[in-house]
């Protein structure tokens, strides 16, 4: 290999479920979760065509894509894995898991992006304060809901375990990463945190919402609320390219490095250290998923 050109790995993600950790490569994905038994009980499955088509190679466009793809995966799995958990055989699927997915989506998008922007579109109206001002106290009271809504669901046993999990996973593909053993013991000395965690995604999609939203100046109360759901792809879209860039040049510049600490400071609270049984889970999970990877690109 020439001197200028340097192997890169591939951007490989994932995300906790119930007891377990879900591993997300190109082509396929793999979850790997402790059952009642102790047993690790894993699951594997092959991606729609639509992580390898065309459209995931559109910046901007490839953000909006890979998060829906990613909600309807990730709620699916989510559920799978629950059930693996605790024994049970239900599924969510079809219409159900449509449904699901819609209303996790409008739950989301009503409580962290129309409230604060109904909020503020009245403190406006009646303090007679600017529309700077205004989209100002929008973000703020965006990023305190969803501090807020993190540190209380952070309280809750089972989503510490969750959380727990999201830090075995993390430092899983830190460890891969970094070139080291996939071992227990050698992975638990890697970080918990990850430039491309979700978590980085939502505040960086908080943040760079208030900057876009007040370049649309003033707006009547009704119109405000429109633009926040209508302008939320494009703004879902610019964050996950800030994500991409950001993990890509963490490395390589120091301006980048201390750009993101807001992103990698946030993860502390939807992250624990994980038990060495975790991480056993993890590195399963994403042994499972490189395995699959590396068969189905020789097919």
């Amino acid at each position: 290999m020439p001197a200028d050109k340097v192997l890169r790995l591939p951007s490989y993600g994932g995300q906790a479920v119930m007891e377990g950790v879900l591993m997300r490569g190109k082509r396929n994905v793999a979850m790997a979760v402790r059952a009642p038994s102790g047993e690790i009980v894993p699951y594997e499955e092959e991606l729609p065509n639509l992580y390898r088509s065309k459209w995931m190679k559109i910046p901007f466009i490839r953000g909006v894509i890979g998060l829906w793809d990613s909600l309807n995966l990730g709620t699916r799995l989510l559920t799978k894995s629950a059930n693996l958990a605790s024994g049970e055989e239900e599924q969510l699927e079809g219409a159900a898991l449509v449904g699901t997915v819609l209303l996790s989506l409008v739950l989301g998008v009503g409580i962290f992006f129309v409230l604060p922007a109904f909020l503020a579109g009245l403190a406006e109206k009646f303090l007679s304060i600017t529309s700077w001002w205004s989209n100002m106290l929008e973000g703020l009271l965006r990023l305190v809901i969803l501090i807020a809504y993190l540190s209380i669901m952070g309280r809750i046993p089972e989503i510490q375990r969750v959380f727990s999990y999201h830090g075995a996973e993390h430092k899983t593909i830190n460890a891969f990463e970094a070139g080291v053993e996939m071992t227990p013991e050698v992975v638990a000395q890697q970080t918990i945190v990850h430039p491309r965690c979700g978590t980085s995604f939502i505040l960086t999609l908080v943040l760079l919402s208030v900057l876009i939203f007040t370049l649309l100046g003033p707006l009547p109360l009704h119109w405000r609320l429109i633009s926040r759901i209508l302008m939320l792809p494009l703004v879902s879209g610019i964050a996950y390219e800030y994500i991409r860039f950001a993990a890509n040049w963490m490395d390589k510049s120091a301006f980048v490095r201390w750009l993101i600490q807001p992103n990698l400071w946030l993860q502390k609270l939807t992250t624990r250290e994980p038990s060495i049984d975790m991480l056993e889970v993890s590195i399963k999970a994403f042994n499972l998923m490189l395995e699959g990877e590396n068969s189905t690109a020789e097919v």
